[in-house]
Parts: structure tokens; sequence; C-alpha cells
């Protein structure tokens, strides 16, 4: 693999770094995440700025991000309107950085910050995309494994965009490749998969996640299986062709029936051709299913293209705090 050439030579202390933080209802481990981020932080020789969208939380969470910003003028707050998701709030951030060198991490605290130093080194070594990779060797089998493993099977197996699994949001990524995600606008976001699909080049920096400091997963069932039909639909039309196929299967099964009774016709055997009542109504069933599936991912995608050209905002931004009166 060929590597772009290294960033440009400066002071060290010159190179400005975003930390992209989405949180939603997190009022109970924001303070210890930021502590945590500012012990590393603040040993290393760069200008870093921490940039925090609150995605519509309502538990406290943004007093808390108050009482942080009025001690640390480092600190910019970006409250959006309301809950938008993960990766809106995340495309916010993104939208909001103006460094060389964001890094994005959730404020749960599974994301350690002891990786920043080494992120921010291959990004110096000229990598424009650092993908950290969560190591789940030593995780017990759940049901959320389960169907993670089995989603990244599928989504590489029919899109033509390789998804590493056990890459959440945490990474690093230089200017060029920062500008590269926020020229795509689309409304349905997998932001793991648009990066990957740039193809920029990228290195896979593995780590051991730690458990949470407080609180319980905001992405629930529901959350999960909206956001992996957005990365299938987005990135494949793998539905569509299934539908097709299955229904070229059936004009070939239907071939095949007619020329075994035209073939008793002929032969004189027409006593064996009885109607069958079952048969009928289970290929009538059968193939009314197709239909109806395949007409189900065709209005999946007609939705996903009326939200498309009806060009609403990602996300909507009801206020902005930061000490430099912006």
């Amino acid at each position: 693999m060929v590597k772009s050439s290294p960033m440009p030579s400066r002071k060290k202390s010159k190179l400005k770094i975003d930390l992209v933080i989405p949180v939603y209802n997190e009022a109970e481990a924001i303070g210890q995440t930021y502590a945590d981020l500012r012990r590393v932080v603040d040993a290393l020789p760069y200008d870093f700025h921490f940039i925090y969208v609150d995605d519509g939380s309502n538990d406290g969470t943004a007093d808390t991000l108050r009482e942080i910003l009025a001690n640390d003028r480092r600190v910019t707050l970006l409250q959006l309107s309301r809950n938008f998701g993960h990766q809106a709030a995340l495309t916010a951030g993104m939208d909001a950085s103006q460094g060389d060198v964001m890094i994005s991490l959730d404020g749960d605290g599974q994301h350690p910050p002891e990786m920043l130093p080494k992120m921010i080194d291959l990004v110096r070594q000229g990598y424009d995309v650092v993908q950290a990779q969560r190591i789940e060797d030593d995780r017990a089998m759940s049901f959320k494994k389960l169907t993670s493993n089995f989603f990244y099977w599928l989504i590489n197996k029919i899109s033509g965009t390789q998804v590493l699994q056990g890459a959440a949001d945490f990474r690093a990524l230089s200017r060029t490749a920062l500008d590269g995600v926020r020229s795509m606008q689309e409304y349905h976001r997998f932001l793991r998969g648009m990066i990957s699909w740039m193809g920029y080049n990228s290195v896979i920096l593995p780590y051991h996640e730690p458990a949470r400091i407080a609180g319980k997963s905001k992405y629930s069932l529901g959350k999960m299986v909206r956001l992996a039909s957005d990365a299938i639909f987005s990135f494949s039309l793998a539905p569509l062709y299934i539908g097709l196929s299955a229904g070229f299967l059936f004009f070939i099964l239907a071939g095949a029936q007619l020329i075994y009774v035209l073939s008793l016709w002929l032969t004189g055997n027409t006593q064996r051709v009885e109607p069958g009542w079952s048969s009928l109504m289970g290929v009538l069933l059968i193939a009314s299913g197709i239909i109806m599936i395949l007409l189900g991912f065709i209005g999946v995608y007609v939705g996903y293209i009326f939200q498309e050209v009806k060009r609403r905002p990602i996300y909507l931004i009801k206020g902005k705090l930061s000490h430099d009166g912006e």
C-alpha cells in the first residue's frame, strides 16, 4: 500500500487536534471521561480542542457539560434540537471540527484515551484514517455479539465496501479524510461504511474495550436494526437482486410445470392431469409472498430516495457554547 505524504512539518505545539465526543444521557459518566481525557491530553505537546455534541439529552448531561466548559477554554458544546441519533451527532461534531486531525470517541469511557498518542503518531506518519478495532476474542457470546457478527458478514458479502468487524466510531482522521467525509451529505448515514468507501490510506489499531463507567448502552435493539438497515440499503442493491432472482426461479419452475403438463397431453396420459387445489394455492402463496417482499424492498429504496430528495438537514443545532463567543 502506498502511503500518502506525511503531514507538513510544523512545531508539535501548533498541531491542532479536535476531539469530537457525541453524548446522549451520559450525566453519570461524562465527568469521569472528561477527567480521563484531560489526564492524557494535558501531557501531550499538541493543541487540543474538545467538541462535545449533546444529542438531545434529558438527564442533566448538558448541565454537566456547561460546568466543564466554564473551567476549560478548550471546550465547545453543541446542543442539538432533539435526539437525532449517534451518526447525526457525530456528523455535527465533524462539521464543526477545524483542526488538522479529528478524533471521534464516545463519552461513556469505553474508548480508552490512552490510545490517543498512538493514533496521532500514525496520522503524522501519513495515514489518513486510523481505525481503532475492538478485540472481541475474550468477550462471551451474546445475542448482541451474534447479531453483530452476522451483520458484518452480510454487509461485507453484499456490498462493494468492506467494513471492519469490531470497528466502532473510534478513529482519527486527517484533514483530507475529514473533508472527504464532510463532502458526503446523505441523510441515512453509516459512517463506518462511508469512511471505508473513500479508500484513503488507513491503518487498524486494535484495543481492548473497558467497561462502561456508568449507565447503560443507548443503542437499543431498534436503533441497531435501523443502523443495519441504513448500512444495507445505502451500500447494496442486493435485496432487489434477491427478489429478481426469486422471480426468475419461479419463471423456470412455471416453464417446467408447463412442459410436464404438455408431455402428459402429448402421450395421452391426460388422466394424470388432476386439478390440485393445495398445490395451486401453495404456488400462489409463495409467488405472492415473493412479490410482496420485492415490492417491500422497492418501497424501502423509494422511501430512502424520498427522504434524500427532500434535502432536510441531518441535524439541527439549538445552541453553541464556547469561549470564543461564536
